[in-house]
């Protein structure tokens, strides 16, 4: 029986070890993917993750119920922020996390032909177009950036990214459409063609 997140919380401020696990289980990928889009770096993500989980720990009696997902990516977020503040550069965005922050894309067969393979001129027009997407994306002011990646690739809902960025559903909707813009202007055709 799968327990809510309310009651791995409960569990876990009453000592239960198994109960962080679970919630760890069940965020750690999703945790680790925005961090990984919001850094571009998967070094500085697995140290911003382990800061995140130590927060949580240490947080968890502040929770008061509600989405705990949005109460999570919240401590993330204040967690990147945190460390981009002490690095003192721009907090960057990885366009792809499985091939930008994944070092397990290495595989036995790796080296065998694929007859539906891209061609390396096509390998290469699709890395000079995500680079150009990423540079676009790391152009945008802070706010469009994090709305983007919680609703694009965290896929959380509108008010899920207001309580992350502890502002309005309009004001997300507003930085969502500036972000939009913003992208189609920047990108050529052609990329936003392919995407």
């Amino acid at each position: 029986m799968a327990y809510s997140d309310e009651n791995l919380i409960a569990a876990h401020l009453k000592g239960d070890p198994t109960a962080f696990r679970e919630l760890v289980c069940r965020y750690g990928d999703g945790v680790l993917g925005y961090l990984c889009h919001m850094t571009g770096n998967r070094d500085q993500a697995e140290d911003l993750f382990q800061e995140t989980f130590k927060r949580v720990h240490e947080k968890a009696h502040t929770f008061r119920g509600g989405g705990f997902k949005s109460w999570l990516f919240t401590i993330a977020t204040r967690v990147t922020i945190d460390g981009a503040r002490r690095r003192k550069h721009q907090v960057t965005i990885a366009q792809n996390p499985q091939t930008d922050c994944d070092e397990e894309n290495d595989s036995p067969l790796a080296g065998v032909a694929d007859p539906n393979a891209p061609t390396p001129a096509d390998e290469l027009v699709r890395q000079e177009q995500k680079e150009q997407v990423r540079k676009a994306i790391e152009s945008l002011p802070p706010g469009q950036r994090a709305a983007l990646v919680l609703s694009y690739y965290q896929q959380l809902s509108y008010r899920e990214v207001a309580e992350v960025l502890g502002c309005s559903v309009g004001a997300v909707k507003t930085q969502m459409s500036r972000a939009l813009a913003t992208l189609a202007q920047r990108l050529p055709d052609s990329i936003g063609a392919t995407k």
